[in-house]
């Protein structure tokens, strides 16, 4: 038997959907760096769009700090750069990893231990889909920021990881994959929150790995998964699955599809 190896549905009014998320990414934090090819990739639509000056910057959900590294460097050692993150396990290995003078902290999208109009640039690459209260975080990151400052945030929509879902599902069993918010509800999110400008970006990136187990090892390996307690799989499960996969095979391998979110928030 194994665990079932799929993302759970988020509950706003569950107290222990964040503490079975840190515990997850904690898990995951020793070898996230050489599992997350697919999020560095897609992390790097983000450094593209930095400002060419910051002052304050915060990498929101920073994980083991290897973006957070890049900013410092970035902007030097004039800028105060914090890598904030939910999972104490990721914030050691950064730490462990890059022994500069960036300050880490643990902390909660909802609830922001930062002073407000602090920052002047927030980044943010793939975390905000795991808060529960998109109106919560947008209105932090208006509160955090100065006024005409901005975020740069990449998250998940809709269709992501469509092909895991597939191969996973049965007809009286849906996969449990997290429910992805569309662009139209960040944008809204953000505009509630009160910034002057909210603008997003959405297209289709395709991943292509060699096998089942190499598919679930990309997602597992990084944390991104919280099991139901007490769902398991057996091995037809798990066999039946990887010929789901076998199905939806191209020349370049089983594909993984992530649909990316790029917003840019102006404070």
């Amino acid at each position: 038997m194994t665990a079932q190896p799929m993302l759970d549905k988020r509950r706003p009014d569950d107290p222990e959907w964040r503490a079975r998320v840190a515990r997850a990414f904690s898990r995951a934090a020793p070898h996230y760096r050489e599992r997350a090819l697919a999020q560095q990739a897609m992390g790097e639509t983000l450094l593209d769009r930095l400002p060419a000056r910051a002052d304050r910057v915060l990498d929101l959900g920073c994980g083991p700090g290897a973006m957070t590294a890049d900013l410092a460097r970035r902007y030097g050692d004039a800028c105060r750069v914090t890598g904030l993150d939910l999972a104490p396990g990721m914030l050691e290995e950064a730490r462990r990893r890059h022994p500069m003078g960036i300050r880490w902290l643990v902390g909660d999208a909802n609830a922001l231990p930062l002073a407000t109009a602090s920052h002047d640039l927030v980044v943010s690459n793939l975390a905000i889909q795991w808060c529960p209260d998109l109106d919560a975080v947008m209105a932090e990151l208006y509160r955090v920021l100065r006024p005409g400052c901005r975020a740069l945030i990449n998250t998940l929509g809709p269709g992501t990881l469509a092909e895991v879902h597939q191969a996973w599902s049965l007809p009286e069993r849906p996969a449990a994959l997290l429910g992805f918010r569309d662009a139209g509800a960040h944008r809204l999110a953000g505009h509630r929150a009160g910034f002057r400008g909210v603008t997003l970006e959405q297209r289709t990136e395709r991943f292509h790995y060699p096998d089942l187990a190499a598919v679930m090892a990309s997602i597992k390996g990084v944390g991104a998964q919280v099991a139901r307690r007490g769902a398991r799989l057996s091995r037809a499960d798990v066999a039946r699955a990887a010929r789901c996969f076998e199905a939806l095979r191209t020349p370049a391998g089983l594909p993984v599809s992530y649909r990316l979110l790029t917003l840019t928030l102006e404070r």
